[in-house]
């Protein structure tokens, strides 16, 4: 067995630990929309994981103090969005507190279920919430897919250290 250098330097578990530890996890970055009452919402995302291929789903985590997180929560049907890597901005207006998510230069359209369907992203899924999941401050959405179009070109855009960065060969 090799020993782990450093392993002496250990952190109790904490917030910042487990930040600075996914920090170093490279992720590919999703845009998760709904219709709300008052509108379409939508989160930037790097927590979107294939959990089933038959059905088909999805999940996601979702801040319960998230202002996209009351839509979610009584929405039927979600989009979920995989950007490419000509999405850097688009993805930090998503991740923005506060920010007006669906103004221009923000291109998108009333898609199936009324879901927010974002123009350009390198592939999208319309999916059924089967369930939400109390998981600590967050909630983990399951969603089963209904529809959707892979036949997006690019290459995909990823979050790492803090940043969002295209992937290199």
């Amino acid at each position: 067995m090799t020993a782990t250098p450093g392993l002496g330097t250990h952190q109790l578990a904490s917030p910042e630990l487990l930040r600075s530890v996914f920090r170093r996890h490279a992720a590919g970055v999703a845009v998760i929309t709904a219709q709300g009452g008052e509108g379409p919402v939508g989160f930037t995302a790097t927590s979107l994981t294939s959990v089933s291929a038959e059905p088909p789903i999805v999940s996601f985590g979702v801040g319960s103090g998230a202002s996209s997180w009351p839509a979610i929560s009584e929405s039927d049907h979600v989009g979920v969005h995989i950007l490419g890597e000509h999405q850097r901005e688009l993805a930090a207006t998503f991740a923005r507190s506060g920010a007006d998510r669906f103004g221009a230069p923000t291109r998108w359209r009333a898609g199936p279920e009324r879901v927010p369907v974002l123009d350009d992203v390198l592939a999208w899924l319309v999916c059924r919430i089967v369930a939400r999941v109390p998981a600590g401050d967050h909630r983990i959405v399951l969603a089963e897919v209904v529809l959707g179009d892979p036949s997006g070109d690019g290459r995909p855009l990823l979050y790492h250290q803090g940043r969002f960065n295209g992937l290199r060969d």
